[in-house]
């Protein structure tokens, strides 16, 4: 898994890093309604653009997800409780029977 998980990264880091050294041209970043202007380099708005927008579908995903959260924990608390009631079920059972002795051949 570590080995998956570096192949990933380590072509996205190279990517990354080049992608900023290209573009390292100041542009001008202005929001239409907003009377604010903000100066930055062209690789840190396309990569906070890319940030923000992984975050938002997260944020997305996690919520939509909160249903299925919520029925794992509710079946967990079944489980459980349905095993604690095996477990005084099994030493209500093991205290009235005797304990059977084989007769021999």
């Amino acid at each position: 898994m570590r080995l998956v998980h570096w192949v990933v990264t380590a072509p996205v880091a190279v990517v990354a890093v080049l992608f900023a050294v290209s573009n390292r041209t100041a542009v001008t970043v202005t929001l239409w309604p907003l009377p604010a202007r903000l100066e930055a380099p062209l690789y840190l708005v396309v990569l906070l653009t890319l940030l923000v927008g992984f975050l938002a579908g997260e944020l997305v995903a996690w919520i939509n997800g909160g249903r299925a959260r919520r029925a794992a924990r509710a079946q967990g608390q079944r489980i459980e409780a349905l095993e604690r009631e095996l477990a005084a079920t099994q030493a209500r059972l093991g205290a009235a029977t005797p304990p059977r002795v084989d007769a021999g051949p």
